[in-house]
Order: structure tokens, then C-alpha cells, then sequence
């Protein structure tokens, strides 16, 4: 999934089949990990938004760990959104809801998705310029419900240095597509967290490099 067009084919392979569904290796490498990180973080009932849900291989596994949680998957693309009806229908999931489109580094998209009890993003800071990512993390903020959680995962620098071969390929892969993305640091990740008023509970280190930022908003 991106938001812009100009992203290296390392950032997103996907493999089509016929009836409109698609599947990401790296989709469902990570499923795992992150399903039990939401399973033990986000909470078991209310509202929840997946933010650039993708192919739809999470959002299937999402909803029977959380089955009281009502999720509301997005993306920006079309086929993408084809694709997350194509994986629920096989599941026949009560409480997701139908996919919707959403830019999440638009100002102003928290006001049609209030008082959510949780959010979830998954590899897509790395894909978006930092004044969007600042924008993405405020929209977050103003979406939650006082006490509500979200959680950003994705790869990351680390005291800004790249700490792997892999990450460095990667990262060098995405600023020679496009100048204005690439790796984010932790402690800019955290300062922007501070701004937006959303509380940094844990940073989580992940398979394959990456972390997750569990993020919760004061209770009013």
C-alpha cells in the first residue's frame, strides 16, 4: 500500500489471484507477531480503524482475536480495498465492517472516524514524508477516544542510525525513489508523539528489525 507512486517494488509485493484477492509475503510473515501484540495492547471492546489495511491478511486474523472490537479496515487503493472484501467474506466476519477509502496524511480525516478505542498502523511511516507522518500521528491523536490506543509499527532508525545491512539497502532503496521518505528515528517518533498529546506507553522490538510504539491518549 502507498500513498505515492513513485515507491521501489521492495517496498510492496504483492501476488494477485483471480478473484481479486491479494497476498503479501511480508503480510503474512508479520501477522503473527502483530496479532499478538494487539491481543495483549489494544482493547476488547469499542471502535477500531486499521489504517492502510492493505491486501487484507491482517484485518482477518485482527477480528478473531478482538471479536468485540468493531473494525473498520481503509486504504487509498481500490484493489486493495477489493481484496480486504474478498479475505472477510471467506471468513464471514461479523464485526468487520465493509473497507473504506482513507488518506491518512490528510488533515482533517479524524473527524469521520471519532472515537476510536484503538488504531492500528502497520508499515507505512517509512513510505511518508516527516510532514505527513506529523499529520498521520495528530489525525491519530484527535481520532482516539480519551483513553484509546494505537499502535505504529514499521522499521525505524534506532539513535538515528540504520542497524542492519538490510535496513540500510532498504532505506538507501526508498530516499533514491523519493528524497522526502525513507527510515524515521525512534526519538523523532516519540517527540512527535509528545506533540500530538498521546502518551508513549512501550516501544516494542519486533521480528525483522522492526518496532512497534504502543500510544494511548489521556483520559479527559
Amino acid at each position: 500500500m502507498s500513498f505515492r507512486t513513485n515507491i521501489p517494488p521492495t517496498a510492496g509485493v504483492v501476488v494477485p489471484s483471480s478473484d481479486g484477492r491479494l497476498s503479501a509475503p511480508s503480510a503474512e510473515k508479520n501477522a503473527g507477531p502483530i496479532t499478538e501484540l494487539v491481543k495483549e495492547f489494544a482493547p476488547d471492546r469499542g471502535q477500531a480503524l486499521e489504517i492502510a489495511s492493505g491486501t487484507g491478511q491482517h484485518i482477518v486474523k485482527l477480528a478473531f482475536v478482538k471479536p468485540n472490537l468493531n473494525w473498520q479496515p481503509s486504504d487509498v487503493d481500490q484493489l486493495r480495498l477489493a481484496s480486504i472484501e474478498t479475505w472477510c467474506k471467506d471468513y464471514n466476519l461479523v464485526n468487520v465492517r465493509p473497507p473504506v477509502i482513507l488518506n491518512a496524511t490528510e488533515i482533517g480525516w479524524s473527524s469521520k472516524f471519532n472515537r476510536q478505542r484503538f488504531i492500528l498502523l502497520v508499515n507505512l511511516i517509512h513510505l511518508i514524508s516527516e510532514d505527513e507522518a506529523k499529520i498521520l500521528i495528530t489525525e491519530i491523536s484527535s481520532a482516539l477516544a480519551p483513553g484509546g490506543r494505537s499502535i505504529i509499527y514499521g522499521p525505524f532508525k534506532r539513535n538515528n542510525k540504520l542497524t542492519s545491512v538490510g535496513d540500510q539497502t532498504f532505506h538507501q532503496s526508498l530516499i533514491e525513489a523519493d528524497p522526502q521518505i525513507g527510515y524515521k528515528n525512534d526519538a523523532w517518533m516519540t517527540a512527535k508523539f509528545k506533540e500530538a498529546k498521546l502518551g508513549l506507553l512501550k516501544v516494542v522490538p519486533m521480528p525483522a528489525n522492526n518496532l512497534a510504539f504502543i500510544c494511548e491518549k489521556p483520559r479527559m
